[in-house]
């Protein structure tokens, strides 16, 4: 009896934790919803359709200023920046803050859940839409380099 109660807390445990772990992702739909209302007008999600912005298709683990045929502002071009889900998380919430001199006119978006429900939708960008988004052993964003 000692052991059935033991095995259902554990049981517990790991459900609660990858209920957690699922939150925390991102809903893609809702990213997809607020990347229509927010992103669309200046990003495609198609692979090479560049509009003002590049192409986000698979943009979940590029380098930042690495489509070629784009022409990308000089401080994207220096920022060093690999879009991992950390590094967008931190972009997205105010991108000329973050990279100063890009030329992204969008203020950002305030709200972490819209962040992390952006970045969802993101992910499901690519021909490998399963990538961990939540890679536990990354370490924290930085700031990206910005100096000549």
């Amino acid at each position: 009896m000692r052991r059935e109660i033991q095995l259902r807390a554990i049981s517990f445990v790991l459900i609660s934790v990858s209920a957690a772990a699922a939150h925390a992702a991102g809903d893609p739909a809702r990213g997809a919803d607020l990347f229509r209302q927010n992103c669309a007008a200046c990003h495609s999600q198609e692979r090479g359709q560049n509009l003002v912005g590049p192409s986000l298709f698979s943009v979940v683990g590029r380098a930042a200023a690495s489509i070629a045929d784009f022409s990308y502002s000089s401080a994207m071009k220096r920022s060093g920046i690999v879009w991992t889900a950390d590094q967008l998380m931190a972009y997205l919430k105010a991108p000329r803050q973050y990279v100063p001199g890009v030329k992204m006119m969008f203020p950002g978006l305030s709200d972490q859940k819209d962040r992390e429900n952006v970045i969802a939708f993101l992910a499901t960008l690519s021909e490998e839409s399963s990538a961990n988004l939540n890679a536990s052993n990354s370490p924290p964003a930085k700031a990206p380099n910005t100096s000549n």
